[in-house]
């Protein structure tokens, strides 16, 4: 089983990844697996669930939107709550709530969560957590010092 609660056939541990994308009812589907995100990324998340893990990340939504997604936030206004978004920008934001889930699991606290994410790190080379969301290697650089600091190796 993964850091995050995943195995290729169980349920994850945690409702985390479920309730940061706002929950089954808001997702139409059960998250059961890593294969269930996959699937989630083809058919394009809501406007909503996006919101929902913007949310989180104590970021206004503007600069998420604009900084991590690429997108111009008149392009994310213009969609109702349930208008899906295509699979690169779904897929950028499942994985900033997989990284999003991670850091709960290690500091259980939103307060904690949101200021370690919002604070520069000399573990990613002075950046904040937040500005390496953007591209798949910062999120990957995040999960890395996540699980240092989870094995207590966190330089």
């Amino acid at each position: 089983m993964s850091q995050h609660g995943f195995s290729s056939q169980k349920k994850i541990r945690t409702p985390g990844i479920s309730d940061l994308l706002g929950g089954a009812l808001s997702l139409g589907i059960s998250i059961k697996n890593y294969y269930d995100l996959i699937l989630l990324s083809r058919t394009g998340i809501s406007k909503a669930s996006a919101e929902s893990v913007i949310s989180f990340t104590g970021m206004s939504k503007k600069r998420f939107v604009e900084d991590i997604l690429n997108l111009s936030i008149k392009t994310l206004e213009r969609k109702q709550a349930d208008d899906k978004l295509d699979k690169r920008t779904s897929s950028l934001v499942i994985e900033v709530a997989r990284v999003l889930e991670h850091t709960y699991q290690v500091f259980d606290d939103k307060e904690k969560v949101q200021r370690w994410l919002s604070k520069p790190n000399n573990a990613l080379h002075g950046e904040t957590p937040l500005s390496l969301f953007s591209t798949p290697t910062g999120i990957g650089m995040v999960e890395d010092v996540l699980t240092r600091i989870e094995e207590g190796v966190y330089s």
